[in-house]
């Protein structure tokens, strides 16, 4: 007999010290106790423009019995954010490449943007990352959403809800033909800029996430799934089957 279905946190947008925007307190062992802290089961770990963090988080979280889902938050050309998952290390690095070849290298102004740092489980700085992560890729998001599609991964237009760098602020609309597997709604924030008004009647599965860039805001807004197990897997299953139970700001 199968395992009946539970319910499993997610908290699916979570940025590194690897990110510009990301906090240098966000490395693995600190992510991941957070995520511990506040009573995850699954995080997607989505730097911008860039998976190279994921591997030393992953090793982390397999032994603190967090599933770590690992991709990157990709800026298409026309400057929307999308998250981006994949099964397998072999799709993950197929993926980077994709990301390398499309990414203008533009210096990266530490000054003015901040550190892109690459760290090890043990917080030792791996790499410096020359080029601005969260530049816009040379490909549209048709193009990108392909590209995951073809490697079996998740395509998650980001925050659809912001007003600067999502699906209905570039657009105005959910494209009907778009490979999506859900939707990703902003987190509650004081002082952020007016959302842009969700269509009346959203197509898709809708999902809530932190946008964590320091630790504190990890798990802030997270979303309940219906699963067997934390596994890609099953998420992929939960998303495209509504298996979903909303929650925003649920922190202990």
């Amino acid at each position: 007999m199968p395992p009946p279905l539970a319910l499993f946190r997610a908290d699916l947008h979570i940025h590194t010290t690897l990110s510009p925007c990301g906090d240098l307190e966000m490395t693995p062992r600190t992510i991941i106790a957070k995520a511990k802290e506040r009573q995850l089961d699954l995080i997607g770990v989505c730097d911008h423009n860039t998976t190279r963090q994921c591997a030393e988080i992953q090793k982390v979280g397999r032994r603190e019995n967090i599933f770590v889902l690992c991709g990157a938050e990709v800026t298409t050309r026309e400057e929307i954010h999308c998250l981006a998952f994949f099964e397998t290390p072999e799709t993950l690095a197929d993926f980077q490449r994709f990301l390398d070849d499309n990414l203008p290298p533009v210096p990266n102004n530490v000054e003015q943007c901040g550190h892109q740092l690459l760290v090890d489980e043990d917080e030792r700085i791996l790499h410096a990352f020359p080029y601005w992560l969260p530049n816009a890729l040379t490909k549209t998001i048709d193009e990108v959403a392909a590209k995951v599609r073809r490697l079996n991964g998740l395509f998650i237009p980001a925050h659809i809800d912001k007003a600067r760098n999502s699906l209905l602020s570039q657009l105005g609309f959910v494209p009907p033909d778009l490979p999506f597997d859900a939707l990703e709604l902003a987190p509650p924030a004081p002082g952020r800029p007016p959302q842009t008004p969700l269509p009346a009647q959203p197509p898709g599965a809708l999902i809530w996430s932190s946008d964590a860039h320091c630790p504190d805001e990890i798990g802030r807004a997270s979303t309940e799934l219906r699963m067997k197990e934390p596994s890609f897997k099953e998420l992929k299953y939960a998303l495209q089957h509504g298996h979903i139970t909303k929650s925003i700001d649920r922190r202990p």
